[in-house]
């Protein structure tokens, strides 16, 4: 069945915000004063984004395949996997419901921003920083991370076993997503997507958040252009070896 391109930008629009909800929301549950959750660990924060991407993908990757991530949709359509006429429409979709949900998580957490006196705590719960304070490692870890993350995707959605088994194969996707945040999330969050980033760094810097601190607008180009660069390379290596 082919939906209209109203439903699919719904569908990347509702996917990136409960990516949002779901990630962002595991942060802030961990990284916010008196929050139940709180001090719960890396795990924790972990186990969010990989069901932060494994629900969407089950819910509308056969509506819009679910890109819910500019960098997928833009190294799909430099691969000639993905129109190009999509693109614009789909990262507006994405940014936009990048925004509402990580506006869905203030909401929700307001009393605990207003409680929490750490910068560092209340900016990890909307954008990405490198732990070794490293331009250099900052790019290169979203770099490797998104282009493992577009690898792994793809093997798994777009190859034999799963496009049998969609819904298999989209609970691996996020098992992926999941590792690779215990793996390599260490140095930078990770980011592993523009929108994920930008959207909500730009709501940081303009919510009224007591002790919010900077929003750290002059390396917010890195977790934009890192995993751009890493998912072009990753759907590449797709294409030229394993797609049939």
């Amino acid at each position: 069945m082919e939906y209209s391109l109203f439903a699919k930008l719904v569908a990347e629009f509702v996917g990136t915000a409960i990516l949002m909800i779901f990630g962002n929301g595991s942060v802030a549950n961990v990284e916010l004063k008196n929050t139940k959750g709180h001090n719960a660990g890396w795990i924790n924060i972990a186990m969010g984004y990989g069901f932060g991407v494994m629900f969407p993908v089950l819910m509308f990757g056969g509506v819009s395949g679910a890109q819910i991530n500019p960098a997928m949709t833009i190294a799909q359509a430099v691969n000639g996997m993905f129109s190009w006429s999509l693109v614009v429409p789909y990262i507006i979709a994405q940014l936009l419901g990048a925004a509402v949900g990580q506006l869905v998580v203030y909401i929700t957490y307001y009393p605990h921003y207003k409680e929490t006196e750490s910068a560092e705590a209340i900016l990890a719960s909307f954008c990405t920083t490198d732990a070794y304070e490293s331009r250099v490692n900052y790019f290169i870890n979203e770099f490797f991370g998104t282009l493992i993350l577009v690898l792994g995707a793809l093997c798994c959605l777009e190859l034999q076993w799963g496009s049998s088994s969609y819904a298999a194969a989209s609970i691996v996707v996020g098992f992926i997503v999941w590792g690779l945040v215990t793996s390599m999330g260490g140095p930078t969050g990770p980011g592993l997507n523009p929108a994920r980033d930008l959207m909500p760094r730009v709501l940081h810097s303009i919510l009224p958040i007591p002790h919010k601190g900077s929003s750290r607008w002059n390396e917010a180009w890195i977790p934009v252009v890192a995993p751009i660069c890493g998912a072009i390379i990753g759907a590449w290596i797709f294409k030229s070896t394993f797609a049939i």
